[in-house]
């Protein structure tokens, strides 16, 4: 049993569409009560880990859908589908979403909250008397995961207030916070990656498997870095950074000097399957069980179309349309080549009910192309649950090896052009899809676009593609998130949209908040 994903402590703060958890005051350890054992250590740091994955039907958490009904829907992959009727996800859809976005509010609290209970073990832990070696460990683990949160923040919000120290005060007024620049916010979260990775050990044993390494460390620094070094920031000798660390972490046989182990799992559909979940390819996931203390991937029924015997599926999340050519009824889908092994593992077309064994689909009136029919997401479905469809054992990969392989081809690219380094990890990666190598010979620029189209293929679903949006680049060196956004018909960008508005419950109670432009 993995520890990190099955233990609920003290409080939770997390809430989703107005709903709090409800509290037994009896049942509530006090401070002073608390922070004395190694197993308080431990749960302190779990505790931090909570918010990674934590659901059921009335909590959101950002890598269990949260991130998709706050951040996929408003991207050129993904929109609300007919089971989506919360209005806070369809505004933001369309991009005409507010400051007051329940989403938009609920991301900013989860990590922020996430951040204080980081914190608050950073402080408590080292007066435990326990085991150095484990106390150094646990406190590697909080310093990793609070670089996460923040680096999610800084991408989402821009310039965010950037608190380190534990926070126990008597009088509101001393929880204002200035907003710090993105710039500092990103020197903390380097230096707490840097932190980590030296002390967090290569790899875990049962039950501690799931938790952060050093590799996972390294690897979402070599992420950082190419985040920092493309658009908005555009701090160009963090490509070099990212070069340098990843080929840290990736194997000889990748042209780096990783002794970790990491590798492409072979078939593609393997990587998101539970039963082979924390492979080779994972560096770093949110850990999901289903059907247990509500710690299920609840994405799985969201993506499934409704009404049919034996599953429980409410079509919420559904691929983007929008015309291109003759095409009425163009996707991501399409996007894929017909040879593409990840085009049947990310999605399905239809779905075989387990009650009847007939199958169920939705075709598409879409003269231009006969026999046209609707995709359907489909990379956290769990073929051994069917009898438990309202949620997922699928684990959500926060980093995995495929990702860093294209983080070292982009930023190897920036640094030295389309090299044979650059080839060589973009090929490792194509090869696994069943596609041929990229032709020899590329432009820096068509290099580029290459690898672009091979994240987004790569990772769809992942929570990866607003992100994305936000930093890459066209060959002039201006950004594309506006032009994408328009070209799937969501009219309504603009370039305010590249950062979330301040939630403005938060500005009602720091006065020392400011809101980003335009909102």
């Amino acid at each position: 049993m993995k520890r990190i994903i099955y233990i609920i402590l003290i409080s939770l703060t997390v809430t989703s569409c107005k709903k709090f958890l409800e509290e037994e005051p009896a049942a509530i350890i006090s401070e002073e009560q608390f922070y004395k054992t190694q197993d308080d250590a431990l749960n302190a740091i779990n505790a931090v880990y909570f918010f990674l994955n934590s659901g059921g039907t009335s909590v959101q958490t950002p890598y269990n859908t949260l991130f998709n009904t706050g951040m996929n829907m408003a991207g050129d992959d993904e929109d609300p589908g007919p089971g989506a009727t919360n209005p806070d996800v369809r505004s933001l859809s369309v991009l005409a979403h507010s400051s007051t976005n329940l989403r938009i509010y609920e991301i900013w609290q989860q990590h922020y909250a996430a951040i204080k209970r980081a914190n608050v073990a950073l402080e408590k832990i080292p007066q435990i008397d326990f085991d150095e070696n484990l106390k150094n460990r646990l406190l590697a683990e909080a310093k990793f995961l609070r670089a996460l949160y923040y680096f999610n923040l800084v991408r989402l919000y821009g310039d965010v207030p950037l608190i380190v120290a534990y926070q126990k005060y008597i009088d509101a007024n001393d929880y204002a916070v200035p907003r710090s620049a993105a710039t500092e916010v990103y020197g903390q979260i380097e230096k707490d990656l840097k932190e980590a990775a030296a002390v967090l050990p290569a790899s875990y044993s049962s039950p501690d498997v799931g938790r952060a390494t050093a590799g996972a460390a390294k690897a979402l620094l070599a992420k950082v870095y190419l985040t920092e070094a493309s658009l908005p920031l555009k701090i160009q000798e963090h490509y070099e950074d990212a070069v340098k660390i990843a080929e840290e972490v990736l194997s000889s046989q990748d042209g780096g000097s990783g002794s970790y182990g990491y590798d492409l799992i072979e078939n593609y559909a393997e990587v998101f399957l539970p039963a082979f979940k924390n492979g080779k390819e994972h560096i770093f996931s949110a850990q999901f069980k289903s059907n247990s203390l509500n710690q299920g991937n609840n994405e799985a029924p969201r993506a499934i179309l409704s009404s049919i015997p034996g599953l429980r599926g409410n079509y919420a999340h559904m691929a983007r349309y929008y015309k291109e050519g003759n095409d009425n009824f163009f996707s991501i889908f399409k996007l894929f080549k017909p040879n593409d092994k990840r085009k049947y593992v990310t999605f399905v077309t239809s779905f075989t009910s387990p009650s009847n064994g007939r199958s169920y689909n939705l075709p598409l009136n879409n003269p231009a192309v006969p026999g046209d029919s609707t995709p359907f997401f489909n990379k956290w479905w769990d073929p051994n649950s069917t009898a438990v469809t309202s949620e997922s054992a699928a684990n959500v990969p926060i980093i995995r090896y495929a990702d860093l392989l294209l983080i070292h081809a982009e930023a190897e690219n920036e640094v030295n052009g389309p090299s044979a380094k650059a080839y060589k990890s973009i090929n490792r990666v194509r090869r696994r899809a069943g596609l041929p190598d990229l032709t020899a010979g590329l432009s820096k620029d068509q290099f580029r676009d290459a690898v672009y189209l091979d994240r987004r293929l790569e990772l769809v679903y992942e929570y990866q593609r607003w992100f994305d949006l936000i930093r890459e680049k066209d060959a002039s060196g201006n950004g594309i998130f506006v032009k994408s956004l328009h070209k799937v018909g969501k009219n309504n960008a603009a370039e305010k949209h590249a950062l979330y508005p301040i939630p403005q419950s938060e500005i009602d109670n720091n006065h020392l908040l400011t809101q980003n432009p335009g909102f």
